[in-house]
């Protein structure tokens, strides 16, 4: 970490002292330190190798998927799913902080069920989990590890044979209102919002941060976001690299 981050790297670690009800709002920047590409980034490394015509909001678009499951499932099973990845700082400073009482809520963009491996527990995933799949018949549930061995192009389900759908939200379908609701009311009643690894630019889900009612927002992307100008304190470092500080600063290992 050089110098010129050290002023808002110990600032967010005193925020974080004195809040009580802290709220995190994350998407895909938060895992690529754990080896999970963004999906606009899976999508072309998809299309060179393939040499496939389709872009990537196609590809994960429910008509997509109910016209031609075998294209989405031969992207879905090699470029979005990773069991091996693991937690990175991020998510295990996350964790620690919700056992200490001070994190009430994560809501996340992300579908890889990380914030969970960490140890987190009110985790409110705005686009759902590689981890739970159903049936399109008959909602039996089927796991992750049964979608990746399907030994088909498509997964199908064990018991009447139907596609399975992974529990993620594609293009063209809505967020669940169950989520929605969670999400507002946490983002609503924190005392410190912290938003990481996400250029808000995926809608509705970058539209929840302005129910924000707080004077203490924190911005860590690597990347300018149109919301720059309205962080209380910008971070422009790793947010793993970050959150790995900011958990020495505070003496939580």
């Amino acid at each position: 970490m050089n110098n010129t981050a050290d002023y808002p790297v110990n600032k967010l670690a005193e925020w974080i002292s004195e809040s009580e009800r802290i709220v995190f709002f994350g998407g895909a920047g938060i895992s690529t330190e754990s080896g999970i590409p963004d999906f606009r980034s899976a999508a072309g490394l998809y299309q060179t190798e393939t040499n496939s015509p389709y872009s990537p909001e196609e590809i994960l678009s429910r008509s997509f998927f109910d016209k031609h499951p075998e294209v989405f499932f031969d992207f879905y099973r090699t470029k979005m799913l990773h069991p091996s990845a693991q937690p990175n700082a991020a998510h295990r400073l996350l964790a620690k902080l919700e056992d200490a009482g001070k994190l009430d809520a994560i809501v996340t963009q992300n579908i890889d069920g990380l914030h969970q491996s960490a140890g987190s527990r009110n985790v409110l995933e705005l686009h759902g989990s590689v981890h739970r799949n159903y049936c399109m018949k008959c909602r039996t549930f089927h796991s992750l590890q049964e979608v990746i061995d399907a030994p088909g192009p498509v997964p199908l389900c064990r018991n009447c044979g139907g596609i399975v759908k992974p529990d993620v939200v594609l293009y063209g379908e809505n967020l669940h209102d169950e989520t929605i609701a969670g999400s507002i009311q946490a983002i609503r009643g924190a005392d410190l919002l912290i938003i990481g690894g996400t250029s808000l630019t995926v809608y509705p889900a970058a539209q929840f941060v302005d129910y924000f009612r707080g004077n203490r927002t924190v911005l860590i992307n690597i990347a300018q976001t149109g919301y720059d100008s309205r962080a209380g304190l910008l971070i422009t470092e790793p947010i793993g690299q970050v959150c790995e500080t900011v958990s020495r600063r505070l003496s939580l290992g």
